[in-house]
């Protein structure tokens, strides 16, 4: 809806009166404050007065789903009547879309894609599909295999929904920044693309592929503008990380889901894996799958479960980490008796400046913590800037002592 010609922008004070109130502001603030509440709160507001009958029209933003855990709840069936009347029924640019939809049913998937793509017309900045997976047919609300275009969308936000290739080309918004993808399904996807990007997060996620005579190639992530990363539990094959000349800082986290296992590095019995069947290692063209991706990082955190062999694998090729000062590791680095993945990293990070290493830990609250110290001149393989080594466990058990035996191999001395 337009507004007509005598529409105002600001309302004229009440005669005698000095101070601000909320009806002597313009219509393009109480706009701005409108696209903060739930929309119903907000469409709600055409009742106060005539001057706000139509102001609802025009918020800056739109929240559905946000008013609480009932709210959240509310099937997808039972949105349409309001989504399309205030979505589809608008035309002013939007800052932001934050949509959180509870069940789903099969017909209900055109319609939220949709939502979405009509969104992407209003001009949004900053989207978010938190979809529940309540009790649908399928945990994940599959999207049109076709890519989102907008030179306006800045943040994406996606949860419980499942993306192929076409739209995981995120080529025609060239102004995306961020992307955060929770608990999503990469359908025989292939790749993750973007220029823009520079923050990636991918937490909890499944990479699936369809039932083939030929295996699909691990899914590569090309962001070669990223700052940050961020992957957590990754569910399936571990994804290949392409060249990343502008990363900061990168969080990898591998664990129990991941597919790349290996059953000789858990109990040396015979395994037909990968990591054991090749010379070389998992990435396209003898490059590796994860390490050479980091390796312009300045800080690192790289946490794995002991049976998984990717970071190992890659190791073989093991890039030098040229930038990098900050480092994190948990126990698959140094598990007895098998020292040579920390000596390997170590070797290859000539600017190192602090290592932490947590062995052994259920959790995040440590027991122990110590601080390591040169006692002598530091040898020649490792950085000659590191001047903090730190080990957290729960117990100094005869694991950890094994660790810090190894580290006395490069004068570094505990007290605890």
């Amino acid at each position: 809806m337009h507004r007509g010609k005598n529409s105002k922008r600001a309302a004229v004070p009440p005669a005698g009166g000095s101070g601000c109130s909320i009806e002597t502001m313009p219509d393009g603030i109480l706009e701005h404050i409108l696209g903060f509440l739930p929309a119903p709160e907000s469409v709600r507001t055409c009742v106060l007065a005539r001057r706000w009958r139509h102001l609802w029209r025009f918020a800056t933003g739109m929240r559905v789903g946000c008013g609480g855990d009932d709210d959240f709840l509310m099937p997808v069936k039972e949105r349409r009547e309001f989504m399309d009347r205030v979505l589809l029924g608008g035309e002013s640019p939007l800052h932001t879309c934050e949509f959180k939809l509870g069940e789903f049913q099969h017909e209900d998937v055109p319609r939220v894609n949709h939502w979405l793509r009509h969104a992407m017309m209003r001009k949004v900045r900053v989207f978010s599909l938190n979809m529940s997976p309540g009790e649908a047919p399928t945990p994940y609300l599959e999207l049109d295999d076709q890519p989102l275009a907008s030179q306006h969308l800045t943040r994406l936000d996606l949860s419980y929904v499942q993306a192929r290739n076409s739209f995981l080309d995120f080529s025609s918004c060239p102004s995306l920044e961020n992307l955060v993808l929770r608990y999503c399904e990469f359908w025989s996807a292939t790749k993750i693309s973007s220029k823009s990007v520079k923050d990636l997060a991918i937490i909890s996620c499944e990479i699936t592929a369809s039932i083939s005579e030929h295996p699909i190639p691990r899914l590569r992530i090309c962001a070669p503008n990223l700052v940050y990363l961020h992957i957590d539990d990754i569910e399936g094959r571990t994804p290949v990380l392409d060249s990343m000349p502008s990363l900061v800082r990168a969080f990898v986290r591998m664990i129990d889901d991941c597919e790349d296992t290996c059953d000789k590095l858990l109990d040396n019995s015979q395994c037909g894996c990968e990591y054991c069947t090749t010379s070389g290692n998992g990435g396209d063209d003898n490059h590796s799958v994860v390490l050479k991706g980091l390796s312009e990082a300045t800080d690192l955190e790289l946490i794995s479960s002991p049976e998984l062999f990717i970071f190992k694998m890659d190791l073989r090729l093991c890039p030098t980490f040229s930038k990098l000062k900050t480092l994190f590791l948990n126990e698959y680095w140094c598990m007895p008796d098998d020292f040579t993945p920390l000596a390997c990293i170590l070797e290859h990070s000539p600017v190192l400046e602090e290592l932490t290493l947590e062995l052994f830990c259920e959790s995040s609250v440590y027991e122990v913590e110590m601080e390591g110290r040169f006692s002598v001149e530091r040898p020649t393989t490792i950085s000659k800037h590191l001047n903090i080594v730190e080990v957290k466990c729960q117990d100094v058990d005869k694991r950890v002592l094994k660790v810090l035996k190894f580290l006395c191999t490069f004068n570094i001395r505990f007290s605890f």
